[in-house]
């Protein structure tokens, strides 16, 4: 155990005793906080100089701040808060009229607004609810990076800003901010490979909290909600797309994005957590028991305000297209949408807006985009990102840079005001936390925030789960409202898994192997691809055995193939003898498939005629377009994209006894058949990653063999 003292700014002094801990606490920590307020917060993803995994929990504050709307309270959870309160109280006092008589367990103030008129550069320092928050931060301050007020930051609370005409009826159980000062902190830091607990006492007035019990109050979980909420109908969120079209051609608006919501039961915060992080892991997990029946978990991609001494950070995000099914079809996911002007143009705005709103604040000449249109991945979605940074100005510090970005403009539009009134007149519901922020506002001038995105507030065993997009002129309706949908399925999805995971996976059936059974005798032509070639057939459940060109003929029956395969090579057919080893195998009656160099070995034997293509094409990729009824090529579309490899083709016409059922659009023979024979040959590559799409490679190896089957 390791201990140090300090005495903060405004007189308070903290001890804080350090002790090494297991990684399991975190676990532990999760599952209190079903029923015990607290928070974790988590980082599940590793981008260098823009984030590192850490995890950071907390279970029983002694103390929670709570606003509603311009009233401001601070309450103590146990003993311990009855100690630290007093000292609260004055920095609530020194920025507001109380609304009632303080007791030792609560006070509640009003923050009036002012008929001052402060220059936009102070636009942070007008009287607000966050005038509490700095004289509390103020008087605590210290030089502990742990001790802070930990919570949520809700959406209305810009209002507090910006004169924004509300339309929404607000819930009465709304709240808009809610802080936590715990006093105790675990902290899995994986840079450093630390575990650690962190305990504070507080002294003031000369009264501790040594001694006394660290626990809160417990609340039941909910029970399962006897109705679920509807989703929005189909349409309704075009619906909005195209008024916000209207307003883009009035000039009233450059971006806007509104948002819609869906629901889903959840009983159980803390699974629904465990399981977002294992499907959905992102820069800002957490999970939030607010108290008074209220959750909050949630898995954003999106950094809100990051403040380490005077620097300031944020990664606005902007551009989103839907994963592939594999690394190749992300590729190409990724090629569109770095090409897309639209998704692009979203970006630029985005990072416009956010550098204007650091201007207000930082040292000039320090506001740089370090990072530009960079990819993030996760679990449905790839976005680009932008990494944006600055120096805060002397007078002006974490609090001022998280209150200039209020809210980020990549979940409301620019011009900002503008576009929260929009989506105030066309959302159907409140925002509540969503568009908001959770972290924490340290008391050493640190801050950590994450834009609250990809989150469920989670009340009466319903989760509530917002999601939205961002908007041009440009923008398809139909498109944007299946990306609200598309952002929204990974928490639903999580939300559906919890306690099911391992029924659905037990349920899976094993996929078709059509070449169980099958003994496939590959010839390999010296070519570097014949590996992944076999490989490939092995997946389909064949036995495989290759057997380098200019083998005797013997062993033809030797090895009694169901299937033999013609591997590419450099060269010419004639180069490896494959016209009367093509011949060989038709006289044993043997199917036969040829790729590449099999193919053109093939035509070859028949009589077809090869010529040189003008360009090689080698690693290229090349679109295919199936000619006529194929069963070679059953199961793929019209036109799809594969490898190819090659400077030989085979001309068309002049293809002998097969069909030719594929063709490039510069008309080189791809794919050629005779069912009736069991002969069949690819041009291109089906085991290359560039075939790979749709798995358009692994759907003709199965096909070929589940043709080339023999009847019993």
């Amino acid at each position: 155990m390791e201990t140090s003292g300090y005495t903060t700014a405004g007189g308070i002094e903290v001890e804080v005793a350090a002790f090494d801990v297991p990684e399991t606490v975190l676990e532990d920590v999760v599952t209190t906080l079903g029923e015990r307020r607290g928070g974790v917060l988590s980082s599940g993803m590793e981008y260098p100089g823009r984030y590192s995994r850490w995890h950071l929990a907390y279970v029983d504050p002694c103390l929670e701040i709570v606003a509603r709307g311009r009233r401001i309270s601070a309450r103590a959870l146990n003993a311990r808060g009855r100690v630290v309160l007093p000292a609260v109280a004055s920095c609530l006092l020194a920025a507001g009229k109380p609304t009632g008589q303080p007791t030792a367990e609560h006070i509640e103030i009003y923050v009036a607004e002012s008929e001052e008129i402060f220059p936009e550069e102070m636009r942070s320092r007008r009287p607000t609810v966050f005038t509490a928050i700095r004289e509390i931060i103020a008087a605590f301050k210290g030089e502990n990076e742990h001790l802070g007020l930990y919570g949520s930051f809700g959406y209305d609370l810009a209002f507090q800003f910006e004169p924004i005409r509300q339309v929404l009826t607000r819930a009465e159980d709304q709240r808009d901010l809610v802080l936590h000062l715990p006093d105790r902190v675990m902290v899995i830091d994986r840079k450093r490979e630390t575990s650690k607990e962190y305990r504070y006492e507080f002294t003031v007035d000369g009264l501790s909290t040594r001694g006394l019990a660290r626990e809160g109050e417990s609340v039941p979980l909910p029970a399962a909600p006897s109705e679920i909420p509807a989703d929005p109908e189909k349409g309704s969120y075009a619906q909005v797309v195209a008024a916000a079209k209207e307003k883009f051609v009035r000039g009233d608006l450059f971006e806007v994005v509104p948002g819609q919501v869906f629901h889903a039961p959840c009983t159980d915060p803390a699974a629904f957590y465990r399981g977002l992080r294992k499907v959905n892991p992102a820069p800002y997990e957490f999970l939030f028991n607010l108290g008074e029946g209220e959750h909050l978990v949630g898995a954003s991609p999106e950094m809100y305000v990051r403040v380490s001494g005077e620097r300031v950070e944020t990664c606005p995000i902007s551009g989103t297209i839907a994963r592939g099914s594999n690394p190749i079809e992300d590729a190409d996911a990724i090629r569109t949408l770095l090409s897309s002007v639209k998704e692009e143009s979203e970006l630029t705005m985005c990072t416009d807006v956010d550098r204007n709103d650091k201007s207000r604040i930082c040292v000039p000449g320090t506001v740089q985009v370090i990072g530009r249109r960079q990819i993030e991945m996760y679990s449905r979605l790839i976005h680009t990102v932008d990494h944006i940074e600055g120096r805060l100005r002397p007078e002006f510090d974490a609090l001022d840079a998280f209150l200039t970005h209020m809210w980020a403009v990549t979940v409301t539009g620019a011009p900002k005001t503008w576009a929260m009134q929009f989506i105030e007149d066309h959302e159907a519901t409140t925002r509540r936390w969503y568009g908001g922020a959770v972290g924490f506002i340290g008391f050493d001038g640190s801050m950590n925030t994450g834009l609250t995105l990809r989150t469920a507030q989670i009340r009466g065993g319903v989760a509530t789960v917002r999601a939205g997009a961002t908007l041009l002129f440009d923008s398809d309706p139909e498109a944007e409202e299946r990306e609200t949908e598309l952002k929204a399925s990974a928490l639903l999805g999580a939300l559906a898994a919890v306690g099911a995971p391992q029924e659905q996976a037990a349920a899976e059936p094993a996929g078709e192997r059509p070449g169980e059974g099958m003994k496939v005798l590959l010839v390999d032509h010296e070519d570097s691809f014949v590996n992944t070639l076999a490989d490939y057939f092995r997946q389909q459940g064949a036995e495989v055995v290759t057997l380098r060109h200019g083998f005797p003929a013997s062993m033809i029956e030797e090895i009694s193939p169901s299937l033999v395969v013609l591997s590419p090579g450099p060269g010419w057919p004639s180069d490896f003898g494959l016209p009367a080893l093509v011949e060989a195998l038709y006289e044993r009656d043997l199917p036969v498939f040829g790729v590449c160099l099999g193919l053109q070995g093939m035509v070859e034997q028949a009589g077809g005629t090869l010529g040189l293509l003008d360009h090689p094409e080698h690693g290229k990729r090349g679109q295919v377009r199936r000619i006529g009824d194929s069963a070679l090529l059953e199961g793929l579309p019209e036109e799809f994209t594969a490898a190819r490899y090659h400077s030989v083709h085979a001309k068309q016409p002049g293809v002998v006894g097969f069909t030719t059922t594929a063709l490039t659009p510069d008309g080189a023979v791809m794919a050629i058949e005779d069912v009736a024979r069991r002969r069949f040959a690819v041009q291109f590559h089906p085991e290359s990653i560039l075939t790979a799409r749709g798995g358009a490679g692994a759907r003709v190896i199965a096909n070929v063999l589940r043709l080339c089957r023999t009847s019993a």
